[in-house]
């Protein structure tokens, strides 16, 4: 996927266990779960291959950012790579940009930023090539049906 070394939580799942771990502590706190055990999950969360799994630990990291002030700067990095994986590449950047903004240092979010970019450019070009072809298409069918209406008069 990539050489960034800092980068490296793009890459890296939980392996099934540890996931499951953080998931029963999670549960076992119920309706009284703390914090950290929330933080924790959908840190484990974010960082699998999975999908639902990552749109879990977003959901969850969202209602932290929201209701935990205080908790705010650990959240913004996690909502970052979690959005960046979901391909919610607008709302990866907000959340990595704000994390830049407090800490202009933080290799982390600068590595992550550079992942963020180079997504948006890539899918940008493919978006490009698709709207190319299909203009491309229209062109010959067009000429193809101009040709048949010349015929038939």
């Amino acid at each position: 996927m990539t050489q960034l070394p800092y980068a490296i939580d793009a890459e890296t799942p939980l392996n099934p266990a540890e996931l499951e771990v953080l998931r029963m502590q999670y549960e076992k706190e119920g309706d009284m779960v703390g914090v950290q055990t929330k933080f924790n999950y959908a840190w484990g969360l974010v960082k699998s291959n999975t999908r639902t799994d990552q749109h879990l630990g977003v959901m969850l990291l969202s209602e932290i950012f929201r209701t935990s002030p205080e908790r705010r700067r650990e959240c913004l990095y996690y909502l970052a790579l979690g959005n960046y994986k979901l391909g919610n590449y607008a709302q990866a950047r907000k959340y990595n940009d704000l994390l830049v903004d407090m800490e202009p240092s933080n290799l982390q979010a600068s590595n992550l930023r550079t992942l963020i970019d180079d997504k948006v450019a890539k899918e940008g070009l493919m978006g490009v090539a698709i709207v190319s072809g299909v203009a491309v298409a229209a062109g010959v069918i067009g000429g193809i049906l101009l040709r048949n209406l010349g015929r038939k008069r």
